[in-house]
């Protein structure tokens, strides 16, 4: 029944889209939505690729595992295309003593051939579905919710991406969800270029299944390296912490660079899974100054005077003192953990990470309380998408005035949390009595 109802939900969808999208679109025609840059190289063709077709997509309600499988197909008939009438005039990019030539791309006409693809594909499946592979076998939730705050600009982007398998096409048996926040300084460039391209980058890695640590810090690394190259060519000066989680199988890694940070609650309590990136950590403070830098103190503790993160995407006029290099932890899936949180440090300078059992805790029976304890799966899926938005209000109430944003994936249904575990009575007896399992390094 399921399978049936996810087959006329696709039907629905095509029928609209081509539609909408009856023919190609015309040479001069505008684009339906806009292009993150206006030259690309080809290999960042390959995110901001999908980033638009996903972004066209979605605004129009598109499924989201319909919507990654147009994409991949798509983008695959795009990659076999001839594109060198695209080209732009060769530029020369300063490497170190080196100079090397980057071919680049006129975005918006490569995209709108992207787009063409997308809907030829979109126009071919609505005349003929082809059998769609099943979605993932574990279905998360996730809550999500941003602010600007009192910032003049927003520079905060994160990443939900439950689809990843779809997306790249990979069909190997192993469930992946992805899920990463970024928290950009000095503009937005640097996060927005991650949250666009490393799992991009991270899907390539030919060690992603058999060391996931390895494959998220060298996608980390490249991400840093191809960045510089675009900060280069377009003259850019930004950076960005990030921290990034892949579910993969019943394995969780998370990466990370700064002082972005994400926090697992299993049976209630909270399970240590990193330590963020922080001038003042002694190792950090230590690694810099051994390369010849130093911390000062200037309202809080600063890499030569200027930033506040000791490792970063991009910042690369303090490179290497602000490191690119990132961390990664593995922890196993026991089957009993609650949701993993993640959250910038606009959310953890106001809140700390043992107090996140709690809130979120509290955010669910506030929640459903303002719902009248309703019992239909609908009411009880709204309860869950509605916590983010809480613990957001929480930390700007504590007197973060900084950009927000936090990412709470729920590894088992969030009405589940409420309900007292039989060995110990209560949730909060729960949390007690709970022990910790450490992350493997």
């Amino acid at each position: 029944m399921e399978e049936e109802e996810e087959e006329e939900e696709a039907r629905g969808f095509l029928a609209r889209f081509v539609g909408e999208f009856p023919a190609a679109l015309e040479e001069d025609s505008r684009l339906p939505i806009s292009p993150l840059s206006r030259k690309a190289s080809l290999e960042e063709l390959h995110g901001e690729s999908l980033e638009l077709g996903l972004r066209l997509l979605a605004a129009r309600g598109a499924p989201a595992g319909l919507g990654a499988l147009l994409c991949q197909a798509a983008l695959f008939q795009l990659l076999q295309s001839d594109l060198s009438p695209f080209h732009c005039p060769q530029e020369a990019v300063a490497n170190g003593e080196e100079e090397q030539q980057v071919v680049l791309v006129l975005s918006e006409a490569v995209q709108r051939l992207f787009l063409n693809k997308l809907i030829a594909v979109a126009t071919t499946w609505h005349h003929n579905l082809p059998k769609l592979p099943p979605a993932p076998a574990r279905l998360l939730r996730c809550s999500v919710h941003a602010i600007k705050n009192t910032r003049r600009k927003m520079e905060d982007k994160h990443v939900v991406l439950p689809e990843f398998n779809q997306l790249f096409g990979l069909q190997d048996g192993v469930d992946r969800a992805y899920y990463a926040v970024f928290d950009g300084h000095g503009g937005v460039d640097a996060a927005t270029y991650a949250a666009t391209h490393l799992h991009v980058v991270l899907s390539k890695e030919r060690t992603l299944q058999s060391d996931a640590a390895a494959a998220f810090k060298s996608a980390f690394k490249r991400t840093d390296e191809t960045f510089k190259d675009k900060s280069k060519r377009e003259r850019l000066r930004s950076g960005t912490t990030g921290v990034a989680v892949l579910i993969q199988g019943q394995e969780l890694a998370v990466a990370w660079l700064g002082d972005s940070q994400a926090v697992l609650v299993r049976r209630g309590q909270d399970v240590t899974l990193m330590d963020p990136h922080k001038p003042d950590r002694e190792d950090e403070k230590r690694r810099i100054e051994d390369l010849g830098g130093c911390i000062t103190f200037m309202g809080c503790w600063r890499v030569n005077g200027t930033y506040a993160v000791s490792r970063a995407i991009g910042d690369f006029d303090q490179k290497p003192y602000v490191s690119g290099d990132a961390d990664c932890s593995l922890t196993p899936l026991l089957g009993n953990e609650d949701y993993v949180l993640l959250a910038c440090d606009g959310f953890f300078d106001a809140v700390k990470p043992s107090e996140v059992p709690h809130l979120v805790l509290e955010a669910l029976r506030q929640l459903g309380d303002a719902d009248g304890g309703g019992d239909s799966s609908r009411e009880q899926r709204a309860v869950g998408l509605r916590v983010a938005q809480k613990l957001v209000a929480h930390a700007k109430a504590g007197g973060s005035s900084d950009n927000i944003t936090v990412l709470v994936v729920f590894l088992r249904p969030p009405e589940q949390l409420l309900v007292p575990d039989v060995t110990t009575g209560t949730p909060e007896a729960k949390r007690r009595s709970a022990s910790q399992d450490e992350p493997q390094q």
